[in-house]
């Protein structure tokens, strides 16, 4: 029988590695197409494919079972779960790939996008430019079709050129930049809060008026320092849960 074939990644020995394959393989496993084989390599074919012991890769796997995405079976294997409902916490682990592996697995709408003048809650990270490239997309859940999110990336207009729009419909900002546009992204801030819903939110995500929502607001740069994008993205608060995650090392 065929095996299913992850993505490879360039890990991070700063983070913890088992974290980092888990988020790897869970978005290979989000994206993949309908006609690829469910079953996964073996635990030591997957080791050697990331590059880690047997010991990580079994901790980076029970993430995943956990979350109901694989199904483990003695003697047969390990099997994606095709018809799994898709879990949706958002940990804030300071990886590319990890922030990539989050935004995977939803349906995505552009909603409008163009020029418009720098927001002045955003000015402190545009201080150079009056004007950004807005995005603004709906994402639902794949399965359900019920909204999840809405989000309005702010990228800087010279990136802005090189971005198509079909490919911020099948890949987060975060993807794109990276590598369509070939943006070297050094590290990504997040910031959660709480908040209450807006007339727009309410209508875009189905939710009553001013009920609690979870408000994330993630900023990219790249090596130099420079803000590349700045993401606002208006969570259901009934369907995210935030982790943060602190290195000790």
């Amino acid at each position: 029988m065929t095996s299913f074939a992850p993505d490879s990644i360039v890990l991070n020995r700063k983070l913890p590695l088992w974290y980092q394959v888990s988020q790897s393989l869970r978005a290979s496993i989000l994206g993949r197409s309908p006609q690829d084989p469910l079953r996964l390599p073996t635990e030591e074919q997957l080791a050697a494919h990331y590059g880690v012991s047997v010991l990580t890769m079994r901790q980076a796997l029970k993430e995943l079972e956990d979350e109901g995405l694989i199904t483990r079976h003695r003697r047969r294997g390990t099997f994606i779960e095709p018809n799994a409902r898709r879990a949706t916490p958002v940990r804030l682990l300071g990886s590319v790939d990890a922030i990539v592996a989050q935004q995977s697995g939803m349906t995505t709408e552009l909603l409008d996008h163009g020029p418009a003048p720098v927001p002045a809650e955003l000015a402190e990270h545009f201080p150079d430019v009056t004007e950004v490239a807005t995005y603004h997309r709906l994402r639902s859940d794949e399965k359900t079709g019920e909204p999840t999110n809405h989000a309005r990336n702010h990228v800087r207009p010279e990136l802005a050129e090189q971005i198509a729009l079909d490919d911020l419909v099948r890949w987060p900002m975060t993807k794109v930049l990276r590598n369509v546009v070939g943006a070297d992204i050094s590290r990504i801030t997040d910031t959660v809060e709480a908040r209450l819903a807006d007339p727009e939110t309410s209508q875009l995500l189905q939710v009553p008026l001013l009920s609690p929502i979870l408000h994330y607001t993630g900023v990219t740069y790249d090596t130099a320092g420079r803000p590349l994008d700045v993401a606002v993205i208006q969570y259901r608060g009934d369907r995210f849960s935030f982790t943060v995650t602190l290195d000790a090392t």
